[in-house]
This record gives C-alpha cells, structure tokens and sequence, in this order.
C-alpha cells in the first residue's frame, strides 16, 4: 500500500518533482585518482595542476554516441562558467589521434581531450560504462560522479557543480 502511495505521490510531482531531486551521484569524497596524459598536441596535463579549481573528468570515445550527444552540453556548462575556477578534461579511451581530430572538426570544444592510449586512466578512476564522468572538487577529492549521458548545461546539473565553486 505505502509502494502504491509513494508512486502516486510521484506521478502527481511529475517533472517539476524529477527536477528537484539530485542529478549527481555524491561521490564518497575519496582523493581523485592521479591523472597524467597528453593532449592531442603533445601538452602534458596533470589533474594536479588544477587544485583549487572544480574539475569535470569525462572518459569518452567517438565510437560512443551518448559521449559525442553530451559533448556539446559540456562545452555549454564550461562556457557558462568561464572566468570562474571550472576546468574540464575529456579523457579518450584509447583511440587514435586522426579519428579524434576528425570529431572536434565537428564538434569544436574550448577544452582539452587527453589521450589515454592505454586506457590505464579509465581502469585507475574505475570508468567501465561509458560515457564515465567524476566531478573533482578544488580539493583534489571526488564530489560526484555520474554515468551515461546527461544534459551538463540543465539547471538543476550546473548548480549542483557551482555549489561547488570556491568563493
């Protein structure tokens, strides 16, 4: 009976009830895994370097349509807040440099796309599905997580992000 009313009480909220609950999987607050890899040009980018800042990590691969659909949303959310401490980093699994290129002809991005070419980084930060993305706080530990595709740019996502923001 409470399953039923519990039910009802949701169908009755319908979206706008959807929208007020939490997007992001919390993360356990555990210290990121090391991040170390290239980008395209041969730069060397270390999730370190970007202490003090909220860092999306997103693993993803041209052969994954939700990881190409979302791109987009994640170039809206980074430029929203651009001129804030917000950094993103697209980690490819294991693809080759030409067939990456190719994509951001299409789908420019104002952000860099590492390589992981051994996929050593999707293994250390546990991304087995695809797309995979871990929300890294200013202090260096996982605050959320979430996996498959999701609109970065909705309201209710990029406040739970700008919560996060140093002041």
């Amino acid at each position: 009976m409470r399953l039923r009313a519990a039910l009802l009480a949701l169908a009755l909220l319908g979206p706008a009830g959807a929208a007020a609950q939490p997007v992001l999987k919390p993360g356990d607050g555990a210290r990121a895994p090391a991040l170390k890899l290239k980008d395209l040009e041969g730069r060397e980018h270390a999730l370190e370097a970007y202490r003090g800042k909220v860092v999306l990590v997103n693993f993803w691969a041209t052969w994954c349509a939700p990881c190409k659909e979302e791109m987009p949303s994640i170039e809206r959310l980074r430029r929203s807040l651009e001129g804030r401490p917000f950094a993103v980093l697209a980690v490819n699994l294991a693809e080759p440099d030409a067939r990456v290129q190719a994509f951001l002809r299409q789908v420019p991005l104002g952000f860099p796309v590492l390589m992981d070419r051994d996929a050593a980084a999707a293994k250390a930060w546990k991304a087995r599905m695809l797309p995979a993305t871990f929300i890294v706080g200013a202090d260096g530990r996982v605050r959320y997580s979430y996996i498959g595709e999701l609109d970065w740019s909705r309201e209710p996502v990029s406040k739970q992000i700008t919560e996060l923001l140093p002041r």
